[in-house]
């Protein structure tokens, strides 16, 4: 009886052991920072759809806003293939301190029980992709209504490749940078800089626009731009907020700070247009509110909101010096203004990280963030972090464009340019009134 006793115990036992398991990973699971991560990253896919598409669409000049569309939504679908073969195994996979592995290619192991912290590894995979995403949308103001279709693709296939995904394995996929100790909370260097950068490369290579800068180019529809850019702003408290990766303080105050320093950044510019040139206009402001965005981008989890509210006043001021800088000096055909605001905020929110984040600042700091923090060496690592994303993505950006010219064509022809790209490439028209 006692022999028969000890089998059925056994073999309850050993049935037990698969709902143990399973127990532990639940367990694991933080259902709220979960559902935080899930929203976040509906909120991150909306800033480029339809976001940052109807904000740049609106600002070419009509005959080209569907190519501006489609480029947005095109390569919103060709990241997403792209990060599924192999880009989040390139980022976050197991490698060295230069490019990750290729143990997570096909997304391998990302199953519904994988975590990544106390997340599912699926969200935090999915909330990463739509950083994949939108970095290289933002690249498609750079080159605005002269670059093909075709040529878009691919120089978009190859950047991600070879400059995003290293970049974020630098930063976030335990690379060196972040061994070093980069303070870069949600994508000064691996999104803004990274975009803003290959932007003016991109524009530099392919030459201005015919007329530009004699010609004026206003933009065809403020109406859809002011949309977009509301759109832009509510989907970054997904980007920054969720960038915490947990429904925490962090993620409260990266959202409050993202607020104060858009605000800033657009009253700013605003005024600064308002004296320079006589009047204040919609583009001012919304332009503005996107630099302050991405100045404090970088910086979001570790400033408080004093912090925030000088980064977003000098956001404004300096992104649109740079700006006119840019266009009237430099007659640099960057069309939509990438650089200047993207790649100067990207540059100034993550020198502003190490400057901020420092507990000595009492109100300026995020109180506790980065406690004990020695300030200047923190300086010297986020200048390294800056001039390092910037000369490898310039130099990486120049080359594979160089070399997708010696096989294709990059722009279309003065004809077609007049013609207008949703003719020539789509066949298709953005108004038939």
């Amino acid at each position: 009886m006692l022999k028969h006793a000890r089998k059925y115990l056994t073999f309850l036992f050993l049935t037990l052991l698969p709902s143990v398991a399973c127990a532990d990973s639940i367990n694991r699971l933080n259902s709220g920072n979960s559902a935080w991560i899930l929203t976040a990253t509906a909120l991150v896919l909306f800033m480029t759809i339809p976001g940052l598409s109807m904000f740049y669409g609106g600002l070419v000049r009509s005959k080209n806003v569907l190519s501006v569309l489609m480029q947005c939504f095109a390569i919103t679908c060709l990241m997403s293939v792209l990060w599924f073969i192999c880009v989040y195994s390139l980022a976050f996979g197991e490698g060295n301190g230069l490019i990750g592995g290729f143990d997570k290619w096909f997304l391998q192991g990302v199953s519904v029980n994988a975590m990544s912290g106390d997340i599912p590894e699926s969200v935090f995979s999915m909330f990463q992709l739509t950083f994949a995403i939108i970095t290289p949308a933002l690249i498609v103001g750079g080159f605005a209504e002269r670059m093909r279709f075709s040529a878009v693709l691919i120089f978009s296939t190859l950047w991600s490749i070879f400059v995003y995904a290293p970049v974020a394995h630098w930063v976030w996929g335990g690379g060196w940078l972040g061994q070093l100790g980069l303070l870069d909370f949600a994508g000064g260097t691996v999104v803004h800089i990274t975009a803003g950068v290959a932007a003016i490369v991109t524009a530099v290579v392919l030459g201005n626009r015919n007329g530009f800068p004699t010609q004026a180019m206003p933009p065809h529809n403020m109406t859809m731009t002011v949309m977009g850019a509301g759109m832009l702003w509510v989907g970054w408290f997904g980007f920054n907020g969720g960038s915490a990766l947990a429904a925490n303080g962090n993620a409260g105050m990266a959202m409050l700070v993202t607020h104060i320093s858009a605000s800033a950044g657009a009253l700013t510019w605003m005024f600064a247009e308002w004296i320079r040139f006589g009047k204040p206009s919609a583009l001012g402001i919304v332009t503005g509110m996107v630099a302050g965005l991405g100045t404090i981008t970088p910086a979001s989890g570790y400033v408080g909101p004093a912090g925030a509210l000088i980064i977003g006043l000098t956001a404004g001021i300096v992104c649109f010096i740079a700006t006119i800088w840019i266009k009237r000096v430099l007659k640099i055909d960057d069309s939509l203004d990438v650089f200047p605001v993207h790649g100067v905020g990207g540059i100034l929110g993550t020198l502003f990280a190490g400057f901020f984040a420092s507990d000595q600042l009492g109100i300026f700091s995020g109180q506790g963030f980065a406690e004990g923090m020695n300030m200047s060496k923190q300086l010297g690592v986020q200048a390294i972090g800056v001039v390092s994303t910037l000369l490898y993505t310039a130099i990486v950006t120049f080359v594979i464009l160089k070399l997708m010219a010696l096989v294709m064509p990059l722009r279309v022809s003065g004809e077609e340019e007049r013609e207008g790209l949703d003719l020539v490439l789509h066949n298709e028209r953005g108004y038939d009134l």
